[in-house]
Parts: C-alpha cells; sequence; structure tokens
C-alpha cells in the first residue's frame, strides 16, 4: 500500500508541468492522379485545424516536391490546390519523435469527386524532453562550475554522481559511456570511462544523458550514455571567443598531515584560456577550439584506520599533491559540396601531463610509532590524437540521409613511477614504468528513411582495437614488486555490428523497436613467462533489443516505457596483467579471466508540462548477470591487500527519478531533481590467483541510496544571473563495503557585457565535501576519510567577437 500511495502521489504531483516546443520539417510530392507526373507549382497552405487559421505555405518544384520547415507540434489541415484541379485537403498530425515527416504522394485529379479525407501522421522530436530518454544541458547555463572541468560541471546534473576518483556513476552505476560528438574516443574510453577532468568546461557546447539508448548506439554500458559536444560556431563569416579562467583552491586546510611528512598543497592556482574561432564563406566552414588546463591540486588526503584479524592496528595518511597541465585542440572543415553532399573533416588533440607526489606514513594504533614511510613521485603523460571523416548525401526527400563516418584515435599513456620505502632498518627504492598505445579505428554507415507515420534507420559499425602494453620492474631493496610480473600483453579486439531501428507515432502513441546484433571477438596474448596469468580473451554474437512505448495521455501528458538489453565489455586496463601500487599495501591488478556483464533494463516514465515548467518521474530496474567489480584479497603471512577485478554473480539496481523545472518568475527559475535507488547484490564467492590463490567469499548485501541535487537561478538585472547548487549523495554500497555521504554546495554569478561575460563562482563554500569509506575482507577491514581539495574559487573573462 505504501509503493501504491507513493505512486499515485507522484502521478499527482506530475499533474502540474511544461510543454516544450520543438520544430519539425515536412514535405511530400504532389502528382497528377491520371499519369503520376509531378505538378510545379502547386500552392501548398498549412492551416491550424481547429479554427483553419494559416499558418504558413510553399508552392510545389519542378518535380512536384514541396517543404515546409518550423513546424510545432500539433494538430493541422494541409490545403493543395491547383488550376485545373479539385483541391485537396488533408489532415496531419505533428508528433515529437523525429525532425522530419513524409508525407508521402499526393495525387490530385482534374475531373473526380473529391477524396474522402485521410489522416496522415507526421512526427517531430526534440530529443530531449519529449521523447523522455535524453536530457540536454547547456554548459554556459552553468554558472557555478564555469571554468572548470567537464568532471566538475556533471555534479549538478540529474541522477549523475561524481566521486573523487574521477567515476561517473548514472542512478547508482559506474557502466557508463562517454562519448564526444557522438563517438567514442580513447580521450573518454573505449569501455569503462577514463577520467573526464582532462576536458576544459570552456571547449564544451552541451552535455547529452541517454538513460535508455537505441539500437543505434553501441550497446555497451548499462546505466546509459553521457555524449558531451564540443563548440562550433556556424556564422556567417569570422567570428569567435576568446576566454580567460583564474582561480585559487585548498584554501585552508582541512585535516593537519601527520607527523614527518612534506606539507600538503595550499592556495593552489588555477589556470584556463581558451580560443574559439569560425570562419564560414559559402560552402565552407573553418572551426578551431583551443583550451590550455593548470591545475594543481590536493588531490588525495585520506586518513585510514585498518584493523587485522590478527589484532593489529594501523593508522596511515595518504597525501597526494598533483601538478596538471592539459593541452587540448580541437580543428575541422566542414565542406557543403552542393545541396545534397557535405564532408567534414577534423582532428582533436590532447596532450595531459601528470606529476604526483605523495607520502604516505604509517604509524601504530596510538600514533607513537611510525612504522614506515612510503614516498613516490609519478610522471604521467597522455597523448591522444584523433582524425574523424564525415561524409553526409541529402537524398531529395528532407530527412532521407546517408551517413558514412571513419574516425581514428590513437592514445598513448606513457607512466613512471618512483618509489622510496623507509622503514627503521632499511631504505629500499622501487621504480617501474608502463607503455601503452591504444589504436582504434571505426567505421559506420548509417541511412535514415522518413517514413508517413514514422522512420526507419539502419546501419552497420566495424571496430577495430589493438593494444600493445609493456611493463618494465625496477625492484630494489626487499622491495613487494614482483619484478617477474613485468614484460608486455597485446590487447587485440574486433566488433562488427549491424542494427535496424523503427519509428511509429499516432495521435495516442509512439512507439520504438530496434534491434542490434554485436559480434565481439577479444584476444589478450600475455608474456608467456608470467608466473600466474595465461593467454585468454572471449567471443561472442549476441543481440541487443530496445523498445519505448509512449502513451500519450493528452497535449501535456505522457506515458512511457523502456526495455532494453545492454553489455559492460571488460576494458583493457580491467584485464591488465601487471601489478600497480594503489597505496604502499594496495597492489591492483587486472583480470585476463573476466567476462562481459550483460543487463536487462525496464523503465517507467512519466512527465507532465505546463507553461512554465514540468514535471518527470521514472521508475526504474536494471538486472545484472556477471557483475564485474573489484576484490581485494590478503594472503597468509602478509598485510599487502591485492585488488583484483572479478564476476562477481548477479545484481539489481531499482530506483525511482524525479525532476522538477520551474520558472517562478521572469527573475527566479530553479530545477530540483532526485534519485532513490536500491543496490542489491547477490552471495558469491570467486578467487584471486595472483599472487596465490585465494578465495573471498561474500554475503548477499543490500542498500538503499540516492542523490537529491538544487538548481536555483536569480536573474538580478537583464544582464546579471546568479546561480546557487547543492547536492546531497546518501551513503551507498561499494565493492566489499559503504561510502558515506557528502553534501557540498557551490555558488556562481555571471554578468553579461556587450561582447562578452565576467563570472565569479565558488565550489563547495561550507567546505563540508568528505569522503568516508568502510572496506571489509576475509581478515582485515578499514575504515578511512578522504580530505581532498573540493574548494575553489574561479574569476573569469570571456569575450566574442
Amino acid at each position: 500500500m505504501k509503493r501504491f500511495f507513493l505512486l499515485v502521489l507522484v502521478v499527482f504531483i506530475a499533474r502540474f508541468s511544461h510543454a516544450q516546443t520543438s520544430k519539425v520539417t515536412l514535405s511530400g510530392v504532389v502528382k497528377n492522379s491520371r499519369d503520376k507526373s509531378g505538378l510545379p507549382f502547386v500552392n501548398v497552405v498549412l492551416k491550424a485545424e481547429k479554427d483553419s487559421t494559416f499558418i504558413t505555405g510553399t508552392i510545389t518544384n519542378e518535380e512536384g516536391r514541396f517543404s515546409i520547415a518550423d513546424v510545432s507540434s500539433g494538430t493541422y489541415v494541409l490545403s493543395y490546390s491547383y488550376l485545373g484541379f479539385q483541391p485537396e485537403n488533408r489532415a496531419v498530425l505533428v508528433g515529437t519523435l523525429s525532425p522530419f515527416l513524409d508525407l508521402g504522394i499526393i495525387e490530385l485529379t482534374e475531373d473526380a469527386k473529391q477524396l474522402t479525407e485521410v489522416t496522415v501522421l507526421g512526427q517531430q522530436a526534440d530529443g530531449v524532453d519529449n521523447r523522455m530518454d535524453k536530457k540536454t544541458f547547456s554548459i554556459a547555463d552553468n554558472i557555478s562550475q564555469s571554468g572548470s572541468s567537464v568532471l566538475e560541471t556533471m555534479k549538478s546534473l540529474p541522477g549523475v554522481t561524481v566521486g573523487q576518483d574521477g567515476v561517473v556513476q548514472l542512478r547508482g552505476s559506474d557502466r557508463v559511456a562517454v562519448l564526444i560528438d557522438g563517438k567514442q574516443t580513447a580521450l573518454t574510453g573505449f569501455g569503462n570511462q577514463t577520467s573526464l577532468d582532462n576536458i576544459p568546461a570552456s571547449a564544451i557546447e552541451k552535455i547529452e544523458i541517454i538513460n535508455n539508448p537505441s539500437a543505434r548506439y553501441d550497446a555497451n554500458g548499462n546505466a546509459g550514455i553521457i555524449n558531451i559536444i564540443y563548440k562550433k560556431n556556424k556564422q556567417e563569416g569570422l567570428n569567435g571567443k576568446i576566454g580567460l579562467t583564474a582561480g585559487l583552491g585548498a584554501l585552508w586546510i582541512k585535516k593537519d598531515n601527520l607527523p614527518g611528512i612534506r606539507p600538503q598543497y595550499q592556495r593552489t592556482p588555477k589556470l584556463n584560456p581558451s580560443l574559439s574561432l569560425n570562419y564560414r564563406k559559402k560552402a565552407v566552414n573553418l572551426f578551431f577550439q583551443g583550451d590550455y588546463l593548470y591545475t594543481p591540486t590536493l588531490n588525495k588526503n585520506e586518513f585510514v584506520d585498518r584493523y587485522y584479524a590478527n589484532g593489529d592496528t594501523v593508522r596511515q595518511q595518504t597525501k597526494r599533491n598533483r601538478s596538471t597541465t592539459i593541452t587540448t585542440a580541437k580543428a575541422g572543415i566542414d565542406w557543403t559540396i552542393d545541396s545534397h553532399n557535405t564532408l567534414t573533416v577534423s582532428g582533436l588533440f590532447s596532450s595531459e601531463k601528470i606529476i604526483d607526489r605523495g607520502d604516505e606514513p604509517f604509524f601504530n594504533g596510538s600514533l607513537t610509532q611510525r612504522n614506515r614511510l612510503w614516498q613516490f613521485l609519478e610522471d604521467e603523460l597522455k597523448t591522444t590524437v584523433t582524425a574523424t571523416a564525415t561524409y553526409q548525401h541529402k537524398f531529395q526527400q528532407p530527412g532521407h540521409l546517408l551517413n558514412i563516418g571513419l574516425n581514428y584515435t590513437f592514445h598513448r599513456e606513457d607512466e613512471k613511477y618512483f618509489f622510496t620505502n623507509i622503514l627503521p632498518d632499511f631504505t629500499g627504492q622501487d621504480a617501474f614504468k608502463l607503455l601503452s598505445d591504444e589504436n582504434v579505428t571505426d567505421l559506420t554507415v548509417d541511412y535514415i528513411r522518413p517514413l508517413k507515420y514514422g522512420r526507419f534507420e539502419t546501419g552497420l559499425k566495424l571496430r577495430r582495437r589493438y593494444i600493445p602494453t609493456n611493463m618494465q620492474f625496477f625492484p630494489g631493496l626487499h622491495s613487494p614488486i614482483d619484478s617477474a610480473a613485468g614484460g608486455w600483453a597485446t590487447y587485440s579486439e574486433t566488433i562488427p555490428a549491424v542494427y535496424g531501428n523503427y519509428v511509429f507515432e499516432n495521435r495516442n502513441f509512439e512507439v520504438e523497436a530496434g534491434l542490434r546484433i554485436e559480434y565481439v571477438n577479444l584476444k589478450y596474448t600475455v608474456n608467456p613467462t608470467h608466473p600466474t596469468y595465461k593467454s585468454d580473451g572471449y567471443s561472442y554474437t549476441q543481440p541487443f533489443p530496445n523498445l519505448r512505448v509512449v502513451y500519450k495521455l493528452d497535449d501535456k501528458n505522457r506515458v512511457s516505457f523502456f526495455y532494453n538489453r545492454r553489455v559492460d565489455r571488460p576494458n583493457e586496463v580491467d584485464i591488465r596483467i601487471f601489478p600497480k601500487y594503489d597505496d604502499a599495501e594496495i597492489i591492483k591488478i587486472g583480470n585476463p579471466a573476466l567476462k562481459p556483464q550483460f543487463t536487462n533494463s525496464v523503465e517507467l516514465g512519466y512527465k507532465t508540462n505546463w507553461q512554465r515548467g514540468y514535471f518527470y518521474s521514472a521508475l526504474f530496474h536494471r538486472a545484472t548477470n556477471g557483475t564485474i567489480t573489484r576484490i581485494g584479497t590478503i594472503i597468509p603471512g602478509s598485510t599487502l591487500i591485492y585488488n583484483i577485478f572479478q564476476n562477481a554473480g548477479r545484481s539489481r539496481n531499482s530506483g525511482l527519478e524525479v525532476a522538477w523545472q520551474q520558472t517562478v518568475t521572469p527573475w527566479f527559475s530553479f530545477n530540483a531533481n532526485a534519485t532513490v535507488y536500491k543496490n542489491t547484490i547477490d552471495g558469491f564467492s570467486v578467487e584471486n590467483k595472483y599472487p596465490v590463490p585465494t578465495v573471498f567469499t561474500a554475503e548477499r548485501e543490500t542498500l538503499t541510496s540516492g542523490n537529491a541535487k538544487f538548481n536555483g537561478i536569480v536573474k538580478v538585472r537583464k544582464q546579471v544571473e546568479m546561480q546557487l547548487t547543492a547536492v546531497y549523495l546518501a551513503p551507498d554500497l561499494i565493492p566489499q563495503g559503504k561510502i558515506g555521504s557528502r553534501f557540498s554546495v557551490d555558488f556562481g554569478a555571471k554578468k553579461q557585457l556587450p561582447k562578452g561575460e565576467i563570472f565569479l563562482n565558488a565550489s563547495d563554500i561550507f567546505n563540508t565535501l568528505r569522503i568516508r569509506r568502510e572496506v571489509n575482507g576475509n581478515g582485515f577491514r578499514y575504515l578511512s576519510t578522504d580530505y581532498y581539495e573540493t574548494q575553489v574559487v574561479r574569476l573569469g573573462y570571456g569575450y566574442k567577437f
């Protein structure tokens, strides 16, 4: 009864919400019914169905074709008139699914009875609210995070959780596919996401969140897709924007260091100059976006209490001072060959340099004796180059398209690590070097054909991914590093895929049904001298269906149902066989025997609109087989923890997401959203094989968690806006444990100038954000609190020309 009451309450509240007007292009062909020839110069007039008010009109071309653009959703009548022919009137429903509506062939008769009125169904799609499967957010509207990275700007987005480790979650799952301009690249990861803090927000126009992707998208990412769209202006002539943002972080010390280590970063400077250029002349459009990001950061300041089964207690601190410089540039050309053919060629370059200097002291439980001091230096350079060519052919019918794309990505990971291990009896020094080159080529073909009652999409994709990796170990005195586990390994992946997607709409229903079939062949060739792992891999052919059904209660209220089947394939890092320090006593290593996890998802949504706002709610459920998670174990006679990825069996994620957006007055608007979900992991038993076989068994775990966010925008004057963002994250499950609640408040203000803008913002203004964890393993448990840098003040200026 409680659940039923909650659902009724949500629906009742939702009755008060905002229609978003979107546009569609109508097209068709007018022919002579006698000889089927096209009729030129036919008058085509669009009128409102209710009162026959004139909306817009056009005439047919020499082939009898016509096109009417920018038509809002609604019901209309199209009138066709031509001298010597009987006039024709046909009802048209403009919906919300596709930006193009093909009305097909309209035949006019010379001497015949008036044709019976025929209902021709159209459609239109905004792609944001009306479909209820995608949400779009402008970076320019996020004042409180202007001048930061893309990762920081995501903190306030509905359903999104950003962890201190740079991992983004959607509705409680970190299995998120991250795209750039609709494509996967090594900059954000081809399997699991990589860090998003290497992309300056100043380079980005908007971010799309797609919870229920169609068959057009790759099948990986059970939680959905985040699509990051770069800026590109298409105004005539030369135009652009130049900007500069400066900031200061770590304004004061949240928690003092343990005795005897180097100081933690304070008052860290931030710098982000950016340049956007665009030149458009006739058939050619040139574009460039360049950014530089310099961000020293107190990246980690974690205090840990470890408790072992033998009674020992260890208190430690992990302090990591990070210096990061990131250079990114994207440039390209759009060439309109003629009215039907366009070619776009672009390239992206990114260089990320990271220097980490860290200290990790280990004390006894009473802090009266230091057992060891571990210091490290990490020197990492990540280089990414992407080249893309896209050809588009527009058929005569608007919206009838053929797209062909070729995308190549090269990503080099060049890492050097140096460790000094200071103990009472000796000092040891370790080092290792990692070099990994990722090469990925994607060929895509997409075909879109508008129909009378919807559209049909089909296409294919071929991916070839090749990653040779080499690890060299240089162990010092009494080193725990296993030098025999070094050497080389090669990751090779081939994925051909085909898909079909059909969209249908009438006055009461929208239906989208698709099927994607993927074949995956992964080979992981391992150095034959590795002490534990041998060459491994897998292959499969699997279907990935999707279904979306929407019932329109009326013009302002919709109910939707979604079904999706998705997969999460292990990324190369997940199966990488080389041991690597997480800290002095935690070693992480991949698992080449790791297999994909498959997820079935269902969602029931409701959306209602009103003039100045909307309310959206969705009940969702995901069930996963072969859940991928990292498991930590220790071996007899050692306190080292080995973290290894495993398939942990079945897990489930169920919850409710609600969002409310409202313009209260001309000077105040807000959006509020909340997500509540329950994570359940069934009991399982796995064996960590490195360095020696160790069995880990877990009981069934379940926890209800969620998050709530509020964004309020106040317009003080026409040119001045202020934004306040509050984020609360409830306690949640993590592998082998729990993470505590988190809360922060951000503030920003922006003033529009005649040719630009100036802004000031501050993140975590009350300095409340910190991360608490509890982890339990066989023979150990630990409690930690991370007081990393969260408070940053930024001042920025942008000039448009």
